[in-house]
């Protein structure tokens, strides 16, 4: 295990904070179904400032700038219990209470050790995210945002997780691209527009929701998810070539002339295809691909594109895993373009109104099924992850940490080439050793 010291820990609270006048932001059924869910972890590698160049103190001025745009993240999660009925309601105090700071050393680690040739991911990564086991109902207690800059032999990572029921990847991209500009410049930039929060719920749906109380308290992860040893993470790396490839692929075997697999979906299929492959499971067995779909678009009338808050909904793709093997890549990639474009105005209101009338299962979370059958896919390549630079230089490696980490968990990132895309997969170790052998999916990956 890596050598990794915890020389500070800190709040940063947005400058000129003022906690009159901040906004309460009530919760959807669609944040709320994520009220289990570990909070996301995501970091950037980045190579070693100028030893002149002041780094903490630099990050931490500019991120309480940033805060006092992005305030959300400096809120909290406020817990209401409603006893008339026994249930609770949830909504964000956006009270300028701060995000955490940790700053570490692991003087010992170089990018070499980091980045290794054929992919793997080291078990040493998850000391270099704040936080191990945050849930989103742990933000009763939490900062809603927590970030950890660890100066290395010869670079530093700055590694970070967010609660999911105040943002979704596009928000939190958005924040660390501001706060790369503000710390990089000095300054907020003159065409800085001030936050636009997402001031949307569904018509007819009163907040805020009540949710039964056996369903609020935190769920324990089973002993099975708990095991660090039974999941392995590999980054594949898909060039160019390997995604026009599997595009052109699916998109042969769609027998429809006015719809096109995207390069997304043709790369989840071909990895949703070939993990099954190697599972185990009866060809009788259901097995579901999860897919997060931004909504912002989706409504009517639409939102704006860059608004704050979380807008992602996972929607599930689902197919025996006969169908899956048997009926080829463009079957499987058009299973996953229906359960996207399934997602309207008229679909998210029904989901909202049916879930308000019965909550259920929030304790499952993102891992409920820990048994091989499912395929999650988080993240997006179109997030803007390698043009942030904080002064000293652009990433040169992004990963994701261990929250979620159940075996199918796949995080997509943009390549550091463009139009290029990173998959990182957490699977058990089996599934990995059969994926690696099989000739079939290495085809259309690069992996060292």
């Amino acid at each position: 295990m890596a050598d990794l010291l915890i020389i500070s820990s800190s709040i940063v609270r947005p400058v000129n904070n003022s906690r009159s006048g901040r906004a309460k932001i009530h919760l959807t059924p669609f944040d709320l179904t994520q009220l289990q869910y570990d909070y996301p972890q995501r970091g950037l590698l980045f190579p070693k400032p100028d030893p002149n160049f002041d780094l903490i103190s630099r990050l931490k001025a500019s991120l309480s700038v940033a805060l006092e745009t992005y305030f959300p993240f400096a809120g909290r999660l406020v817990k209401v219990e409603n006893l008339e009925d026994n249930s609770a309601s949830f909504y964000i105090d956006c009270d300028g209470s701060g995000s955490r700071f940790l700053h570490a050393e692991a003087k010992s680690i170089s990018v070499s050790d980091f980045l290794q040739p054929d992919g793997s991911v080291p078990n040493f990564i998850k000391l270099f995210f704040p936080a191990d086991d945050f849930k989103s109902c742990d933000g009763v207690l939490e900062p809603l945002l927590a970030l950890q800059v660890t100066e290395m032999k010869d670079g530093v990572f700055i590694g970070f997780c967010y609660n999911h029921l105040v943002a979704d990847g596009a928000s939190m991209w958005n924040f660390f691209h501001t706060w790369s500009k503000i710390c990089s410049s000095g300054s907020v930039s003159s065409d800085h527009q001030p936050l636009i929060l997402k001031g949307w719920f569904l018509d007819g749906i009163n907040y805020p929701i009540h949710i039964p109380v056996s369903e609020t308290e935190r769920s324990q992860p089973s002993r099975e998810l708990s095991s660090v040893a039974s999941t392995k993470d590999r980054v594949f790396h898909f060039t160019k070539k390997n995604i026009s490839d599997l595009k052109a692929k699916a998109n042969s075997e769609v027998d429809s002339s006015d719809l096109k697999i995207s390069s997304i979906q043709a790369v989840s299929a071909h990895m949703w295809r070939s993990i099954i492959r190697h599972s185990g499971l009866s060809r009788e067995r259901e097995t579901h691909c999860k897919v997060a779909v931004d909504l912002r678009q989706r409504l009517n009338p639409p939102l704006e594109k860059d608004c704050f808050g979380n807008m992602a909904y996972l929607s599930s793709a689902i197919a025996t895993v006969e169908e899956l093997l048997d009926r080829g890549l463009g079957w499987a990639a058009l299973q996953i373009n229906k359960v996207v474009k399934s997602q309207t105005n008229e679909n998210c209101k029904t989901f909202a109104e049916d879930w308000i009338r019965n909550v259920k299962n929030l304790k499952v979370g993102v891992g409920g099924r820990t048994d091989g059958d499912t395929i999650v896919v988080a993240s997006s390549p179109r997030f803007e992850v390698y043009n942030n630079d904080f002064g000293w230089g652009k990433p040169i490696a992004a990963r994701a940490g261990p929250g979620n980490s159940i075996s199918g968990k796949l995080v997509f990132f943009p390549g550091i080439e463009e139009g290029t895309i990173d998959v990182q997969a957490t699977l058990w170790s089996h599934v990995l050793v059969n994926l690696l052998a099989d000739v079939e999916f290495v085809e259309h990956v690069t992996i060292a």
